[in-house]
């Protein structure tokens, strides 16, 4: 059953069009990569399906129960960001916001889901500590404990490894599939096409002369997907 289903999508600011004519759709299980140049819309989809942006044509529907505010994010992080004075456990609990309403406080179903995925990132040893105190994969992983807590169906992920080193990149990855393959559906932007093409079971190629959607082995088959990976170096992955 589709998730996410978007039609004649026009994207842009104003009236100004970044992207036209959009049609794809994301199954419960998918793993999807949105790819393409810098500049070429990815970041500003992501809005739109969060419902930050208003798109300036088309449509875009949520199935299978879901709402916009059921969707764990994780955006790019700011230098700001990086540096915000709050415990682990605050920033993580901070993603059960949609369930809290007009109460005050987090109740207990709350707080022990909090719990439950720092645990299942790892994280739980790390609690009380301040978020700018720790490392960059980390904070990324406190960051997908705080998205998971606000979804059970879908994560939208922002380049989740920008600016951190191989071990830790391969280790995020690692976790993102681990967390796709137990049922969460995953959409990721991603400048990194190999890994793209290792992990997803779905390319969304943006920007460019041409739009492409399909499988994994679709898109290095197609002429945007053979340009795009040569461009990138990302040949056979």
């Amino acid at each position: 059953m589709a998730l996410i289903t978007c039609r004649d999508l026009a994207l842009g600011y104003e009236s100004h069009a970044i992207l036209e004519h959009l049609n794809f759709s994301v199954n419960a299980g998918d793993y999807l990569c949105v790819v393409g140049e810098n500049g070429s819309g990815k970041s500003t989809l992501m809005r739109t399906m969060l419902g930050l942006q208003k798109p300036l044509g088309g449509s875009i529907a949520f199935g299978d129960g879901m709402r916009p505010n059921e969707v764990g994010y994780l955006p790019q992080q700011s230098a700001i960001q990086k540096d915000f004075p709050a415990t682990v456990r605050e920033i993580v609990l901070s993603g059960c916001q949609a369930h809290v309403g007009r109460r005050a406080f987090y109740n207990q179903s709350e707080k022990a889901l909090a719990l439950e995925n720092l645990s299942r990132l790892g994280m739980v040893e790390h609690q009380r500590r301040c978020y700018r105190e720790l490392s960059g994969g980390q904070q990324q992983r406190v960051l997908l404990a705080r998205a998971l807590c606000a979804t059970k169906k879908l994560l939208l992920l922002d380049e989740p490894v920008a600016g951190l080193d191989p071990k830790v990149t391969a280790e995020m990855y690692a976790l993102i599939e681990r967390l796709n393959r137990e049922g969460l559906t995953v959409v990721m932007i991603s400048h990194d096409i190999a890994a793209a093409a290792h992990y997803a079971t779905h390319i969304l190629h943006v920007g460019g002369d041409r739009t492409f959607f399909g499988t994994v082995d679709e898109y290095r088959r197609s002429a945007p997907g053979r340009r795009f990976i040569a461009l990138e170096g990302g040949g056979d992955a």
